[in-house]
């Protein structure tokens, strides 16, 4: 018997100082089985960083031609993808044809090293690509607030981000590799 994705309720109150951006949002997450509870609150720490009305999940580690959140604009073309973890070339390349803007959040601690040490000199080079490093005690700490119901408050201020649930408070500073992970004005 095929394993389901389990579902997951957010409730996220976003106050985005760098950007005026203070919206709440009510979230499903489906995560898939090979998927673990750090990854999914990956993606939503990314949600969280570029939250815009027409940012949106995916079908993620279910489909290969798609990133785990993307952005469309009017006209459909894709704004923002936003990978997690270690991409391909053949991601890449595909994400490089398909949209604007390109951000990997990666993760994982050594193999994210490793990964950037190998990608670096390539990656660095285009200008629509950014790349953020997530440390593993941060995004450890923020997989033990998923719950298969959470409210959580995000605050993103210069470049700090403070997630906070009703049990636990943490800050994450992401680490910028290469580009610019602050999104445009609204």
């Amino acid at each position: 018997m095929a394993l389901t994705a389990s579902i997951f309720k957010a409730e996220i109150d976003i106050s985005d100082l760098r950007r005026h951006y203070y919206q709440s949002h009510k979230l499903t997450l489906a995560r898939h089985p090979s998927e673990t509870d750090e990854r999914m609150m990956l993606r939503l720490l990314a949600f969280a960083m570029f939250a815009d009305e027409g940012l949106s999940f995916t079908r993620g580690l279910s489909n290969d031609d798609e990133p785990d959140l993307w952005q469309h604009g009017l006209n459909g073309d894709i704004e923002l993808w936003l990978e997690l973890g270690q991409p391909s070339d053949k991601r890449l390349r595909r994400a490089r044809s398909l949209s604007r803007r390109i951000v990997v959040f990666s993760y994982g601690g050594r193999s994210s090293q490793q990964w950037w040490q190998e990608k670096s000199s390539e990656l660095s080079r285009d200008p629509r690509l950014s790349v953020v490093d997530i440390d593993p005690t941060a995004s450890q700490a923020l997989a033990a607030m998923a719950q298969r119901g959470m409210r959580l408050q995000f605050t993103l201020e210069d470049s700090s981000i403070w997630v906070s649930s009703p049990d636990a408070n943490i800050e994450i500073t992401p680490t910028v590799w290469c580009g610019d992970i602050t999104p445009p004005p609204r």
